[in-house]
């Protein structure tokens, strides 16, 4: 259960305060108070906080836009509420709430002036407020009844569906009037009873208007008033604390990340892994720093020895492994797989056992050898091929056969097995 500390501002804009605790149930914590605003700080507690705004200075109405929200919303409001304000909207600021069951979406609009003040007056006091909701969203929506809430001159009205509003010296029969809820009749007009009324004010706003309260119950199927002993602030703090109402601050408003709180926790845990990756890098750097002086070392010796067998060789060592390779080769040695020698035993032997074939010509290339062979029959090149293949170290493949004059001369290739 959260508790919130709801204060209302005065409409002398802040130089006077009253507040109360509830929670979000709806039950009061503490009696109303008044006093300043710093009187009212020193009640906050760590709590949230919730700042009622004087009604009378913001504009409270709907919009219907086909936008979900976010900043599109933000930059259509004022092209949709233009026609509503008299003051220029590039001087409003604007704040949208979520969208009632109808599909229309409550809009709050106020001059960046009086926001400005209001943001100053609390921030001199020391309140760091939570919400800023416009008064009259205090007053409770009930679904098919309409809700006043007098407040001596004050009367604020919703119709518990989507009009919601505030008039400055009217009465009750006068906001039912501007919702178009009753009509506006001559004295010798016949009655038409329709609708529901619920009314919270003080006792002596309701014996003020006991004369209207008479005239609301011939002209409406019901009036029901619910007295407030301490006041208008009881009433609105525990709606507006179970999540009613528009909450101004968004925009340029709206709070900003504190980025070092959410860290602080884990400053411990940052430190010591920025640490531990400071030195992983400074060891990283130690190494590369000696390998890359044992590589100077060794490329410097590489060099004298290499100047000592090529002296005429001045160019720079880009590639060890190639020189030594090259050096190789040039002194006769490799290290291909020997091919030639132990294929050559194998054909020997192949023709050993068929020794009416004979050897015409034999060429070696790239670890293949191609030998061209004379024998009576094909026969004869099959089994030659066979015995090669038998040892299991070379592959032997026919590539081709001729038959000139009696004998046939074919072409058979040799390769080291599994190449």
């Amino acid at each position: 259960m959260a508790e919130f500390v709801v204060i209302r501002i005065a409409s002398d804009r802040g130089q006077e305060a009253e507040w109360i605790v509830v929670d979000d149930n709806g039950t009061r914590r503490s009696p109303p108070a008044a006093g300043s605003l710093a009187e009212a700080a020193a009640s906050v507690r760590n709590r949230p906080v919730i700042v009622l705004l004087p009604a009378t200075e913001i504009l409270t109405t709907t919009v219907d836009l086909p936008v979900r929200g976010g900043a599109r919303l933000n930059a259509a409001l004022p092209y949709a509420l233009e026609e509503q304000v008299a003051a220029d909207v590039d001087d409003m600021h604007f704040a949208a709430g979520d969208k009632h069951d109808s599909g229309i979406r409550p809009v709050a609009a106020v001059a960046r002036a009086t926001m400005d003040g209001w943001v100053d007056q609390l921030e001199a006091a020391g309140i760091q407020p939570w919400k800023l909701v416009p008064e009259n969203y205090g007053v409770a929506r009930v679904p098919g009844t309409m809700s006043v809430l007098v407040d001596g001159s004050r009367v604020m009205f919703n119709d518990g569906e989507d009009v919601e509003f505030v008039l400055e010296g009217a009465t009750p029969s006068d906001a039912l009037v501007a919702a178009g809820q009753l009509n506006d009749r001559q004295d010798d007009d016949v009655p038409e009873q329709s609708g529901h009324l619920v009314v919270w004010c003080s006792p002596e706003d309701e014996e003020r208007l006991s004369h209207e309260w008479i005239t609301l119950r011939h002209e409406l199927s019901s009036v029901d008033i619910n007295l407030l002993p301490d006041g208008a602030l009881a009433r609105l703090a525990v709606t507006v604390a179970s999540g009613q109402g528009v909450n101004l601050l968004q925009g340029r408003y709206g709070p900003k990340a504190d980025y070092g709180s959410w860290l602080r926790p884990w400053s411990a845990a940052a430190s010591l892994l920025i640490g531990l990756g400071l030195i992983g890098f400074a060891a990283k750097g130690v190494d590369y720093y000696r390998l890359a002086q044992e590589q100077a070392v060794l490329k410097t010796q590489f060099t004298q020895e290499l100047r000592q067998i090529r002296p005429v060789d001045n160019r720079e060592v880009l590639d060890p492994v190639g020189i030594v390779t090259s050096l190789k080769r040039g002194l006769g040695t490799t290290t291909a797989p020997q091919v030639f020698l132990p294929s050559l035993r194998e054909l020997s032997s192949a023709i050993a056992q068929n020794s009416n074939a004979s050897i015409e010509a034999i060429s070696y290339r790239a670890g293949v050898i191609d030998v061209r062979l004379s024998s009576p029959d094909v026969e004869t090149v099959g089994n030659i091929q066979k015995a090669i293949s038998a040892s299991g170290a070379f592959n032997a493949t026919i590539q081709s056969t001729d038959k000139v004059a009696d004998r046939i001369n074919s072409r058979i290739q040799i390769r080291e097995a599994g190449s």
